[in-house]
């Protein structure tokens, strides 16, 4: 029998013994139990709040819950969930920032703040505004407890198939009158080897009659990052060493004379090997600075009259300079044809030799920041046998690239790359000349080509291409109204809801740019401040070379203030103004997505004493309106670059969606839950996949663009669980779950018909869209323990296995099949300590220039330990990232590397105080 067949006659037949159930428990006498209450603190209460919550609901739920006030168990909350079975974040930058539940990408989960929307932004220039969370605006200093969502409620908003995430934050009337409680913390990154003060305050208060009541939060947050790595820009065939680039059939290093005899022999057998196409070093730097303040008031006049206001403000800064510096070993027109060595293992090119091949410094200053505003207003009123509750609010976030400044410098050089040793040494780079990575001077800006004379006029010579200036500023909204209405009820059917609620939804992504251009300029890297990068630098990278980790870096902001003043231009060269229209590239990355969504539901919940649960119907109706730039210009080398050649176009889809649900929780006995669900759920297309932007080649007969006709993904989720409680403090625990989606998002090419301006006439392209092409499974398990030993020990662990793929055999993104969190403690008195250690399988990505993205499993170890001085003062000592965990990104094989990256231990000391 099939899980999912399974899961759904025992939910029936769990229905089915409510009447049952109920007789049984009629004329059964009362007892009492007298119990000695245990108060406990700290890790232990934390951990006990969290069972009682998960013990008493009626979903598929974990949680995570404050230690103390003010004291989550982690300087981010993304990675203090990661201890809940099946969650997992991506770490490229260092911190968790986008959550994974149960085997999904990120964009198939949602993340609410009490249980509202709430609004979010990116720093990264290459991100897209999605659908997804980002958990680094977000203070843990602020959250009460954590709810993961395992299994829906008709009651909870739709979208998500993974799982939901709901944090809660605190409430003043739940916490004494005069409650204040404050931390300094510093944090100490080894790798930067800079420290940075981080602090936090919160006061409550309330007055004599508990009637009234304000909570105040502010923290300020900072973070020098620094990101040492190994990067690769794309992958090429063997085949294009031999005049096989439909680009430059000429760039053929056999014809030119360069590789003969073994390199031609090796090349000629293996023409389809891949290789990389760029390979060098990374130097990242970033300082994040996030400032937060929190207001809540709860007016509490009866006890039938609860009303709540909230209001978050995230102020954050990312600004960031990245300065890769690679051997350009596939350059179409400087490389192909320099090749004079190779070696080919499996398919893949291990080892190649050049001869006066092109290298590249690239160095962009990007300015980045993020704001976000929620207010949140909600009220209920208890009747007799019913109640009514209403939300009103307004979520808005802007972030994105402010400014972009990027240069570029070119050297050529003899050099060897090789990667043989990889995955467990990425790659080694090594010049003829060992002084070309450790000079400045030896990488000047592209100075053009020709015969003319730059400082008469630009007649006869080529501009070179130095670099760019760009923006791209987003922003994402929503403003929502709900209101429920429940109906208390004596026996098993307790309680009725029905809700509506209207979310009104906009998300804007806007880019302007303009190429940098240098017409002959002798300027080189050494005109900005260069320096050799840190002793440290490259730590930890088995078999990097003497020129690899002492390279040089230079001033990034100083180059970005070259680049801004104009002061590489001729007399006669005008400043370049960054425009919308001026470049096919920029213009496709401006749209707008708005949508309108109207939800009804129905949920009853039923209680016959041994059987509880509830059963429900969401009805949504979902409008959205796209828009994007149109080319109504096409000429024979692209688009026009004039907004003339373009035209605003907007496209309008409707849907609606059914969505029941049921969760069944079955008290096999005292400690023991049986637990069933099954729903159908949704999850909405990523913004930038619903954009209406569309680009066509006449040349080459290709293009691309949005789908503003894409589908939701559906699927139907089914879950069974068991728990055994057998202790106090305790749980023993296991999970299956299987979800069929269908409607699975993948970009797929079609043939389609359009005119084309260089033939005249209208004729078939090859247009890559996203498409509701596939289907997709996902099926696992995860088991968990939970305990506290005598002398104050106890250890959570748990495992999580999740296989899924498409229905083509595609991986999904970011399923890590296999999934491991051990996290022993101890406390007792005073003193408590913590370890945590994660791990998780390879996880694919995406698809990026055509390649299989991959990450290597990724392992994670972080430790606290704190003293209670008095009931009032205390010192925690955390580190995160105590084996300076490897991020190894891959193409298609281990074998060929596309970004490894180091990001450094961090220690924080910190010193609260309770009141």
């Amino acid at each position: 029998m099939g899980i999912h067949r399974a899961i759904l006659i025992g939910s029936v037949s769990a229905l089915a013994l409510l009447g049952t159930s109920a007789a049984a428990q009629d004329g059964q006498p009362e007892t009492t139990t007298t119990v000695e209450e245990v108060i406990v603190t700290g890790i232990r209460a934390s951990l006990q709040q969290s069972l009682e919550t998960k013990r008493e609901a009626n979903a598929i739920i974990d949680v995570v819950t404050a230690e103390d006030v003010g004291k989550f168990p982690s300087s981010n909350v993304a990675e203090a969930i990661t201890i809940i079975p099946g969650v997992t974040v991506d770490r490229q930058f260092g911190q968790g920032e986008k959550v994974s539940i149960l085997g999904t990408d990120p964009a198939l989960n949602r993340t609410l703040l009490n249980g509202q929307t709430v609004a979010s932004a990116d720093w990264f220039i290459l991100d897209q505004p999605g659908r997804t969370f980002n958990y680094a605006l977000l203070a843990p200093q602020i959250v009460g407890r954590v709810e993961v969502y395992k299994s829906p409620e008709a009651r909870i908003d739709e979208g998500s198939i993974g799982g939901t995430v709901d944090v809660i934050t605190r409430r003043p009337l739940d916490l004494p009158s005069g409650t204040l409680s404050g931390a300094a913390s510093w944090l100490y990154n080894d790798r930067s080897e800079e420290g940075d003060l981080q602090l936090s305050a919160l006061g409550s208060w309330r007055n004599e009659d508990r009637t009234f009541g304000v909570l105040v939060s502010a923290q300020r947050a900072s973070d020098a990052l620094r990101r040492d790595g190994l990067e690769s820009y794309g992958t090429i065939p063997a085949s294009y060493y031999m005049g096989g680039n439909p680009e430059n059939p000429g760039a053929n290093s056999i014809a030119n004379g360069n590789c003969a005899g073994p390199c031609a022999a090796t090349l000629a057998a293996n023409p389809d090997a891949r290789g990389l196409n760029a390979f060098g070093t990374s130097y990242f730097e970033q300082q994040r600075d996030r400032d937060s303040v929190t207001v809540a008031l709860q007016f509490r006049p009866t006890d039938a009259l609860d009303i709540n206001f909230d209001w978050l403000r995230i102020d954050a800064s990312y600004d960031n300079t990245n300065q890769s510096l690679f051997a350009f070993q596939g350059n179409t027109w400087n490389s192909l044809g320099a090749l004079t060595d190779i070696q080919i293992d499996d398919g893949v090119i291990t080892r190649a030799s050049f001869d006066n091949a092109l290298s590249v410094l690239d160095v962009q200053y990007r300015e980045a920041a993020m704001t976000s505003d929620s207010y949140h207003l909600d009220g209920k009123y208890l009747g007799t046998g019913w109640d009514i509750a209403g939300d009103l609010g307004y979520t808005k976030a802007e972030g994105g690239t402010q400014r972009q400044l990027f240069g570029e410098f070119l050297n050529w050089a003899d050099y060897t790359v090789d990667f043989t040793g990889a995955p467990g040494v990425p790659g080694t780079l090594t010049y003829g000349d060992p002084t070309v990575l450790g000079d400045a001077s030896k990488f000047s800006f592209d100075g053009g080509w020709g015969g003319g004379d730059p400082s008469v006029g630009p007649i006869g010579y080529n501009p070179g291409w130095g670099g760019n200036i760009v923006s791209k500023p987003t922003t994402d909204e929503e403003t929502y109204a709900q209101v429920d209405l429940g109906f208390d009820r004596d026996g098993v059917w307790e309680r009725l809801q029905f809700g509506y609620k209207y979310r009104q939804h906009e998300t804007d992504q806007r880019m302007s740019g303009v190429t940098v251009q240098i017409y002959g300029a002798p300027d080189n890297a050494a005109m900005f401040n260069p320096s050799q990068v840190p002793d440290n630098y490259l730590d930890g990278f088995d078999g990097v070379n003497d020129q690899m980790s002492n390279r040089f870096r230079i001033d990034g902001e100083a180059l970005a203030d070259y680049i801004e003043s104009g002061e590489y231009l001729r007399p006669w060269q005008a400043a370049p103004v960054p425009t919308v229209f001026g470049n096919a590239e920029f213009t496709a990355q401006n749209w707008n997505v708005q949508e309108r969504i109207h939800a009804f539901y129905g949920q009853a919940n039923f209680d016959s004493g041994t059987v509880r649960g509830n059963v429900g119907l969401r009805y949504v109706r979902t409008a959205s309106d796209s828009g994007g730039f149109v080319c109504v210009n096409q000429t024979p080398t692209g688009c026009g670059a004039t907004e003339a050649d373009w035209a605003w176009e907007v496209r309008t889809k409707e849907y609606e969606d059914f969505l029941p649900s049921l969760n069944v929780a079955i008290d096999a006995s005292e400690d023991v839950i049986v637990r069933l669900a099954a729903a159908k759920v949704i999850a909405r297309p990523n913004y930038a996949d619903m954009s209406n932007f569309f680009w066509l080649s006449d040349q080459i007969l290709t293009g691309g663009g949005g789908n503003p006709d894409l589908e939701p993904y559906s699927s139907t989720n089914l879950n069974a669980a068991v728990e055994w409680y057998f202790a106090p403090e305790a749980i023993l625990s296991a999970e299956v779950f299987y979800k069929d989606i269908s409607n699975y998002i993948l970009q797929a090419t079609a043939p389609e018909e359009h005119f084309n301006q260089a033939q005249n006439a209208v004729t078939t392209y090859q247009i890559s869209r996203p498409t509701n092409a596939g289907a997709a499974e996902l099926q696992g398990a995860s088991f968990a323990y939970q305990q506290t030993f005598a002398y104050g020990f106890g250890l959570l662990a748990n495992y999580t296995y999740v296989d899924g793929s498409a229905d083509n055999g595609a991986d999904l993104p970011f399923n890590s099949r296999h999934q491991v969190n051990i996290s022993p403690f101890y406390e007792n008195g005073p003193f408590s300590a913590r370890v945590t250690y994660n791990w998780r399988s390879k996880y694919f990505t995406g698809v990026d220039r055509g390649d299989q993205m991959y990450v290597r499993a990724f392992t994670g170890l972080d430790a606290t330990a704190g003293y209670a001085f008095t009931d009032n003062v205390s010192l925690t000592v955390s580190a995160q990232n105590l084996l300076d965990s490897e991020y190894y990104a891959y193409a298609n094989t281990v074998a060929l590397p596309r970004g490894v990256y180091r990001t450094g231990r961090k220690l924080m000391a910190t010193l609260s105080v309770d009141f």
